[in-house]
């Protein structure tokens, strides 16, 4: 075995103590929230055995949906179910020429591990700063200067620490698109000179408040290059903020649960909070996970509050002292406020936003939706905090076609009335096969099936002891009352558009296989997991509105060198290291792009694209890393263009406005701006290819 690459961090993932502390409140060094007695997965690994042969005849019909092929049940099942889940159905890709190695759409030299503070892109491909934190996008807005900050001019500017990224198509303007941007938090201690953390001043506060949420703006492709800038003051630039009107809507509207002093009908909140992660919907909006949302709320006090991770006391960012809604102590319910799934509508600059009920609340990471053959769709999504778990909601209504407003106004119902799931999983090789190492069971590949748990149905709760408000509300709490399954950090949950296969994330969790913590399993087969992997699900029969599925690791995380490391049977000696995935998309080939978060391998964090089908699947190669501090967000895969959100440069402990870490994007003696950032071939092909 080859050396392993050193880690860089002794902090859980690789992160840098200063991103724990203002991106998540340190939720690494609390206690976990998830205090359940579930089952782990190892737990019921031991009888699965007996079920093997159920679950395969069962997964036939599915996985042979996806590959494309027609497959007999009977003694060649269990083939037929490998070669389905591995793509051996379709027809591979193969290179005509040396030079143009790797599947379709991964065609490029891949970008080497390193430690540059820059955005490094493969040979022969160009790269432009399409928009900074605090460019203006709003009529009125002024140009941004550090040293003038203030709230009224960052809420007509481009948000910070820009996440999920959505790029639309906009009918009648040539060569223009819409750039939607979530806006997770705020480095105050980055943005502000001589800030001190406490004893943050009013303005300061409320610049950061201003600096949350979402941006909407117009960009405008330059002909000749793949390069995008901003329309600014175009009629559907937009900002949302942490003090801007959103609606509640779904079955737990109007609950006393979610009503304050503020808003005694429980149907309107000010702001969206700490927005990872999201969803571009079939009809044409943009879905925002509320995550690390427990951060901003002090004084937490009831057991709710603690199974989301709300502390006692003080918090790190002081608002509580600027507005009683963030002190619990005397609004108990404005943290049921967030925590939810956002739906917005980017081509109608006067919608409000709605916060969407029947999604639950917990720590959303993201919300990418899919049709059923009639035209439901089917929201996937993930809890972002070890041992929690992974889900999915089912719409009741069909989708309508067109552009009408009638259609329009349809859709916007679309994820209001349906069934949410929790899902529970199975292995199906003996416990005793799994003591932590990653090594592979006897059978040659990390397996098994699950199924989806109804938790709640419109007004109805399928969860002993619980309403359906409380489901919605208290979603965390009624995943431990039917038994689902904790996993390592369930981040990005997407289908993919080709072949319906989902693919879970999974972070990493370094609490595995500790004292009293749950140890390996075959869906999480390391202990002190630093790397990750990412899980791939079939529903059965293809159906995603279905309650079974199969499922298989596609992707164990870390350095190829490791024999713990697993990327589909591809040769190791051929991929790029990995670790700590965290954002994925698909390209138009159907390959898998996945952001890194946290990487423990010694170097930057970045992007990579994977095969997901064909004899080259598994094949995995780095097309970017990010500068100094950042990590990399929001991948966007276009034919001939990638957009990458470059999130907290500099983002190092000691760092600070006077002692910079980063120098990025503008160079020496210039504030670090976290800034979106698009690159294309410098032959104006496509990409890949």
């Amino acid at each position: 075995m080859g050396n392993l690459l050193p880690l860089i961090s002794s902090h859980p993932g690789g992160r840098s103590a200063l991103t724990c502390r203002y991106r998540c409140g340190d939720a690494c060094f609390q206690e976990i929230p998830n205090t359940s007695d579930n089952e782990y997965v190892g737990d019921v690994i031991a009888g699965a055995l007996s079920r093997r042969s159920m679950m395969r005849a069962a997964a036939v019909v599915t996985v042979a949906a996806a590959a494309g092929t027609t497959v007999l049940a009977g003694p060649a099942a269990p083939q037929a179910e490998a070669a389905a889940l591995a793509g051996h159905g379709h027809t591979p890709d193969r290179p005509t020429t040396p030079a143009a190695s790797g599947a379709r759409g991964l065609r490029f030299a891949p970008v080497a591990p390193n430690k540059d503070d820059k955005v490094t892109v493969p040979d022969g491909y160009g790269q432009n700063v399409v928009i900074r934190w605090g460019d203006p996008i709003l009529r009125g807005a002024p140009a941004f200067d550090p040293d003038k900050q203030s709230a009224k001019a960052q809420a007509g500017q481009f948000g910070y620490n820009n996440d999920f990224l959505s790029l639309l198509p906009l009918r009648g303007e040539h060569g223009r698109q819409v750039l939607v941007a979530n806006h997770e938090y705020t480095d105050e201690n980055l943005m502000f000179h001589g800030y001190d953390p406490a004893n943050p001043t009013r303005e300061q506060v409320e610049i950061a408040w201003a600096a949350h949420g979402l941006s909407v703006v117009v960009v405008q492709d330059e002909s000749r290059t793949g390069k995008l800038a901003p329309v600014s003051r175009h009629p559907l630039n937009r900002r949302l903020t942490a003090t801007s009107e959103f609606k509640v809507t779904g079955p737990a509207a109007g609950s006393p649960l979610l009503r304050t002093s503020a808003d005694s009908t429980g149907r309107k909140v000010l702001g969206t909070l700490n927005n990872c992660a999201g969803g571009t919907t079939p009809w044409g909006t943009t879905l925002h996970g509320e995550e690390n949302f427990n951060q901003y709320f002090a004084n937490g006090s009831s057991d709710t509050d603690k199974r989301y991770g709300i502390a006692a006391g003080a918090t790190e960012r002081k608002w509580e002292r600027f507005d009683k809604r963030f002190d619990l102590a005397q609004e108990p319910n404005e943290a049921h406020r967030f925590g939810w799934v956002v739906e917005l509508d980017p081509y109608d600059p006067d919608a409000t936003p709605r916060k969407r009920t029947a999604l639950g609340r917990f720590k959303h990471e993201a919300a990418q939706p899919r049709l059923t053959a009639d035209g439901r769709p089917v929201v996937y999504m993930g809890d972002d905090e070890r041992f929690d778990y992974f889900y999915k909601f089912v719409s009741s209504k069909k989708m309508k076609k067109g552009n009408s407003r009638a259609a329009r106004e349809h859709n916007l119902t679309l994820l209001d009335e349906g069934t949410l799931y929790v899902a529970r999983l199975t292995g199906d090789s003996p416990a005793a096969e799994f003591d932590g190492t990653g090594k592979l069971p006897s059978d040659g590949e990390f397996d098994g099936s699950g199924v989806w748990i109804p938790l709640a149905t419109g007004n109805t709760s399928h969860v002993p002891g619980m309403t359906a408000e409380e489901v919605y509300v208290f979603t965390r709490l009624a995943g431990d009352k039917v038994g689902a399954t904790k996993m390592d950090r369930p981040e990005d949950v997407e289908p993919s558009p080709r072949t319906g296969r989902v693919y879970v994330v999974l972070t990493n969790n370094t609490d595995r296989g500790k004292p009293g913590k749950a140890g390996a399993d075959e869906a999480n087969p390391r202990n002190l997991n630093k790397h990750g992997q990412i899980l791939e699900l079939a529903e059965y029969g293809d159906d995603p509105a279905g309650d079974g599925f199969a499922w298989r690791l596609f992707l164990v995380a870390g350095d190829p060198n490791d024999p713990a490391t697993y990327f589909s049977g591809f040769p190791k000696e051929k991929v790029s290291p990995i670790s700590c995935p965290d954002n994925v998309a698909f390209d138009p080939h159907g390959n898998l792009w996945i952001s890194t978060d946290g990487n423990q391998l010694g170097s930057h964090d970045g992007l990579f694209g994977v095969a997901t089908q064909g004899e080259r699947r598994g094949e995995l190669k780095q097309f970017l890393t990010v500068p100094s501090g950042a990590e990399t967000c929001g991948p966007v895969v276009q034919d001939r263009r990638v957009l990458v959100a470059v999130q907290h440069p500099g983002e190092i402990d000691g760092a600070s406005v006077e002692k910079p870490a980063s120098s990025w994007p503008d160079g020496p003696g210039r504030i670090v701006r976290p800034s979106v950032v698009a690159v294309w071939r410098k032959d104006g092909r496509d990409i890949g290819v």
